[in-house]
Order: structure tokens, then sequence, then C-alpha cells
């Protein structure tokens, strides 16, 4: 598959919907299954990265994928709300570089090698 952009994904996964999902989730149904695949991100990162062990039936869980469930859910509400994430990241990304233009540079956490 070809790279797409933030625009095109959120035109794919709305023809997906409209053609193979029918329609839509209510968005306050679509808000609990986004919880609930960021849960599934935030399990598997604490045995990746954290103390935890995996259990048997952990194994076969894959970041890459549940990222993705992740993004595809953010999608279809961004869809259903009316929310271009184009011009959301855009907008963050601006609030970011001007709020944090010296924050993170002077923090001895991130400088310091810290944790």
């Amino acid at each position: 598959m070809n790279d797409i952009t933030i625009r095109e994904a959120q035109e794919q996964v709305d023809q997906w919907i409209k053609t193979i999902g029918v329609r839509y989730f209510s968005e306050l149904t679509n808000l609990g299954i986004l919880m609930e695949e960021v849960g599934e991100v935030s399990r598997l990162m604490t045995r990746l990265y954290g103390d935890q062990s995996f259990k048997k039936s952990d194994e076969k869980i894959n970041l890459a994928e549940e990222l993705g469930d992740v993004l595809f859910v953010l999608i279809c509400i961004a869809n259903q709300t009316g929310v271009d994430l184009t011009e959301s990241l855009r907008a963050g990304l601006e609030k970011r570089t001007h709020r944090d233009r010296d924050r993170h540079r002077n923090n001895p956490k991130l400088t310091n090698g810290e944790s």
C-alpha cells in the first residue's frame, strides 16, 4: 500500500464505513471503542517496555496492529464529528511550537539524561 495523507485516510475510512461497515457507530459507542483500543495499547506497552511479563493470551498481540486500531477509531470519530485531522494536527503542532519553544530545551529532566 502506498503512503497516504491524513486527509486520504479519513476519506478511505469513510468509504470503508459506508460500503463494508454499513454505518458509523454512534459517537459515544466509538468513544468507548477508542478507550478499549487505547487500553489494549497500554496493556501491550506495559509488557513490552514496563515491568509486567506477557501472559499466554498476550503473546500474539502486535503493537503496530493495536496502534492501527486506535487510529482507525480516532478517524471514525473525526469523520462523524466533522473534524479535519490534517488541520487539527497542523494547529496542534503550531500551538506546541509556540507554547513549548523553550520549555523542553530548558527542562533539566530532558537535557540531563534523567528518566
